[in-house]
């Protein structure tokens, strides 16, 4: 697929006109003239009677019957599925999915009863969209219950995905083998055959049969355990409420638990390995505090009798909301008091409060179809941070929430983004949906529709949602039409649904608006790519506002005709009380009253856009940071860093002036301006390694830590002050290590020294770790100790932190034969890809992907690396010799 982006040179477009038009010529028949649609084969050869990604909505399943029996020596299962269903329309032919199952035998029970007389159906099956075909000697009668009886087997899945093979070492070296599943988004139908889209909701009867040396756990609680044959017992689960085929789980394991019980009498569980038991004690308390959070804020009791959260060795994703049986990385949950730092105790309370969000969002209420995934996951994004902010005051999560927007941004800003509801069809492009835009953009949109409304009015609104559509699915709209019967504080709601102020209430606490209209808005964000530039200019009393298009790449955006109605929101050198301004116009004039030094605007980095400040702003804020930059917030300042280099990459700012901005981070103390600054200026200096620029890639390395050492030289080699406070410390000491400051180095290596000789028994400061490893792994004898305890290690954090440290030696021959595991496909190819800055690196990228068989699951993060090295390319062409010049000035003026 050629991307729109492309110009292709005037001597080539007549061949590309003509063989576009004998491609259409050949299209015309099919897509013109009316024919009888055309149906795939079955893998017999006959044909298959269906020829869509998306299952026939006439068959609606109403309740399964599982029965699974693992065996963890053959690394097989087999089941036998019985599915209740009613037909809407007479029809003899049932679709549903499959695959990698091997179906032996299907029946038709007329009724729901097991002495019904069984009619054999015949089996079709059509690998390459995942379904079978039942077929029926006549049609089904019109809202009679029927019941589908299917045997099958398959084998353990080698992926991370279905029912899958999972294992772990004990401490005495010793190999073992659980079972366990991640069904999300598609993969429940390598479990059992069965109706996996989510609007297809039923009830779920599970049993599965295991060895007496293992457990089994399941979405509901135990009810019986039956011996079936000698050395075989088959559990018996409770029946689940309504909900989608992707929430469906069990693992079979030797796992141990601890458990608490909640207020309203929930059975909280963490399941872990059995030598990692002692490590789930923080996870199962943080647990219990924010589903009782979840219960009193949606004001919805959590409808099962029980919540497990199970630790699984081998798994790809951060964790699955699985309704009564979530599961997570043993990274992303198990917490060892010794070894683990504080941002693993921030990750972990990030992350289970996730999860249980979703047995609200996403579980309770389902989106309809995965074009809607950001109804789950930006809600689930979002309510992290309102939950952990009153369950875990002492975290301070509101400070990062604007990073995780910073982060979409980067994705969204690019050509190659996509709206936060994006249709899709088959299941490579589902799986692509599971991004940043779904998620943090979700969150953050979120976030600024919370801000506008209100905080009351917004929770008013969900919860009216979720009131209404409990064990429902849902699409966009269904959320903005709850919202909008809502108002906000002192608003009055009109018959025509549209909120406006009240005569005597305050502009400056509320919203300037002539009417509110919650769907209309939120369209805006949610139907089209990408996100607005505000451009401030400011005459005298007159703040002109311009709305644009945001893309990377290109100083004057494309005229796309795309318009946001965006919360605006401003402060300014006379005022810090907050001012409001709906702008849903490309142009506006707002009127101060009064002529003001400075202006920032999106106070708090609350809505989801940048900001451009003409004339002089620029500098009237970079004053402001230099001489007291604590006049405005840290999180005002951090998204004025980012604003400024998000500019440079479209020339609306000069690097010199967002690089003279970044000057007063040597008096910078809080955690995310410098983490913000971090992010700006490291990229640059990678981005001189990939192009091995020795001379000015020295001299910026030097300048940045020049530009923090006095922040470096503070920190101490504890574990003392609070999450954000140790987590700066944690990332400061590992920069400094890792760029040479003699220091740093030298405190290391000591520390190195001393766990070292005590055989890694010696205990270090959780918050200087990462640095001391780094440093220990520069040398031959430290990375080859440390690679011996990496294999021996039970703690999660504690491997992690070694497998960084010896990822970054400088001893290729290491590097090559060290193999460790890797997340997803597109953060591999985006992560190992996005600093090449030439044109030779661009061409071996193209080669490279363009060599491989097309798949559709890498399509979108292959187009965003192309465009990122295509936008470095550009970026270092245009601000290289620029940055080599402020270089040498800022030397000399430091002599």
């Amino acid at each position: 697929m050629i991307s729109p982006s492309v110009k292709w040179p005037l001597a080539t477009r007549p061949l590309l006109l003509s063989t576009l038009l004998i491609l259409l010529t050949v299209a015309t028949p099919s897509s013109c003239q009316s024919r009888e649609p055309t149906f795939p084969k079955a893998s017999n050869g006959a044909p298959f009677p269906w020829n869509k990604m998306r299952l026939p909505e006439h068959i609606i399943p109403a309740h399964y019957d599982l029965m699974i029996h693992a065996n963890l020596t053959t690394l097989t299962f087999g089941g036998t599925t019985q599915i209740e269903i009613t037909a809407s329309e007479p029809t003899s032919t049932i679709i549903l999915h499959s695959h990698h199952l091997q179906v032996s035998k299907a029946t038709l029970r007329k009724g729901g009863g097991e002495r019904q007389a069984e009619e054999p159906l015949r089996v079709l099956e059509n690998p390459p969209q995942e379904q079978i075909a039942l077929l029926a000697s006549k049609p089904l009668v019109v809202g009679l219950p029927y019941t589908i009886v299917i045997d099958y087997t398959g084998n353990l899945s080698e992926s991370f995905h279905g029912f899958y093979k999972s294992t772990y070492r004990t401490k005495e070296g010793e190999v073992r083998v659980l079972a366990s599943t991640q069904f999300e988004p598609t993969a429940a139908r390598m479990a059992f055959p069965c109706f996996d889209e989510p609007a297809f909701k039923a009830s779920f009867l599970i049993k599965i049969r295991r060895e007496p040396r293992h457990l089994a756990i399941s979405n509901m609680p135990l009810v019986k355990s039956v011996i079936v044959a000698e050395g075989l017992i088959e559990d018996h689960f409770d029946v689940t409420v309504k909900m989608s085929t992707y929430l469906v789980a069990f693992i079979v394991s030797d796992f141990k638990s601890v458990s608490k019980m909640t207020k309203s009498g929930v059975k909280v569980s963490v399941y872990a390995v059995p030598d990692k038991i002692n490590q789930a004690d923080y996870a199962l308390d943080a647990a219990v505090t924010l589903l009782e959070f979840y219960e009193d804020y949606f004001n919805i009791p959590y409808p099962l009798p029980k919540q497990d959260l199970a630790a699984i060795p081998d798994f790809q994703s951060g964790a699955m909301e699985n309704w009564g049986l979530t599961t997570y990385r043993e990274s992303s949950l198990l917490f060892d008091a010794e070894k683990s730092s504080a941002s693993s105790k921030l990750g972990i309370t990030m992350i289970v409060s996730h999860e249980l969000a979703h047995q609200w969002f996403g579980n309770l209420v389902t989106m309809e179809w995965w074009n809607d995934l950001w109804l789950n996951e930006g809600f689930a994004k979002f309510m992290e941070f309102v939950s952990v902010s009153v369950t875990h005051p002492e975290l301070k999560v509101e400070e990062y929430f604007f990073g995780k927007c910073f982060n979409a941004m980067e994705v969204d800003a690019l050509n190659s983004s996509h709206p936060v509801s994006t249709p899709v069809e088959n299941p490579a492009q589902i799986r692509e949906m599971f991004d940043e835009v779904s998620y943090d953009k979700g969150a953050c949109i979120l976030n600024m529709l919370r801000d506008y409304l209100g905080a009351d009015a917004f929770k008013s609104g969900i919860v009216k949602y979720l009131q209404k559509y409990s064990y429902k699915n849902t699409k966009n709209e269904d959320l903005w039409n709850s919202m909008a019967s809502i108002c906000p504080t002192d608003d009055t709601q009109h018959m025509d649904g549209f909120c406006s102020r009240g005569e005597h209430s305050s502009s400056t606490a509320h919203w300037r608006r002539e009417g509110l209209d919650v769907k209309t808005m939120m369209n805006t964000w949610t139907l089209q790519k990408g996100f607005p530039l505000i451009t401030i200019t400011v005459r005298g009393r007159n703040a002109h506002v311009k709305q644009e298009y945001y893309v990377k790449g290109v100083a004057d955006a494309p005229e796309t005709g795309l318009l946001w109605h965006i919360p605006l929101t401003f402060i300014t050198s006379k005022s810090d009380a907050v001012q409001r301004f709906l702008l849903k116009t490309r142009t506006d004039v707002l009127i101060l009253p009064e002529e003001v030094e400075w202006i920032k605007f999106n106070v708090g980095m609350n809505g989801y856009y940048i900001v451009h400040y003409e004339d002089d702003g620029w500098d009237s804020l970079t004053g402001l940071l230099k001489g007291t930059h604590t006049a405005i917030s840290s999180n005002d300042r951090a998204s004025l860093i980012n604003n400024a280099f998000q500019l440079v990459s479209i020339g609306k700012l000069s690097i010199e002036k967002a690089l003279d901005l970044t000057l007063y981070l040597k008096h910078e103390t809080e955690i995310m301006p410098v983490f913000q600054g971090l992010n700006e200026l490291i990229p640059m200096y990678k981005l001189m390694e990939k192009r091995e620029m020795n001379e000015v890639e020295t001299q910026f390395k030097a300048f940045l830590i020049r530009l923090l050492r006095g922040l470096i030289d503070k920190q101490t080699w504890t574990d003392e002050g609070s999450v954000s406070e140790r987590m700066l410390r944690s990332q400061l000491l590992l920069l400094a290590c890792v760029r040479k400051y003699q220091p740093c180095v030298q405190k290391a290596e000591g520390y190195f020294r001393q766990w070292q000789e005590a055989g890694g028994n010696f205990s270090l400061p959780n918050d200087v770790t990462l640095a001391v490893f780094a440093v220990g792994a520069q040398t031959l004898e430290g990375w080859d100790f440390l690679y011996s305890k990496y294999q021996s290690s039970l703690s999660s954090t504690e491997k992690n932190q070694i497998e960084f440290a010896l990822c970054i030696s400088q001893n290729k021959e290491k590097l090559q034969w060290f193999e460790l595991g890797s997340s997803s496909i597109a953060y591999m190819v985006t992560g190992t890809t996005n600093q090449f800055s030439t044109r030779a690196r661009l061409e071996e990228v193209k080669e490279f992907f363009s060599s491989l068989k097309e798949n559709g699951s890498q399509l979108r993060c292959v187009q965003q690396t192309i465009e990122t090295i295509e936008e470095n390319i550009r970026w270092m062409d245009k601000n290289f010799d620029k940055i080599k010049a402020w270089l040498q000035n800022e030397q000399l003026n430091l002599l």
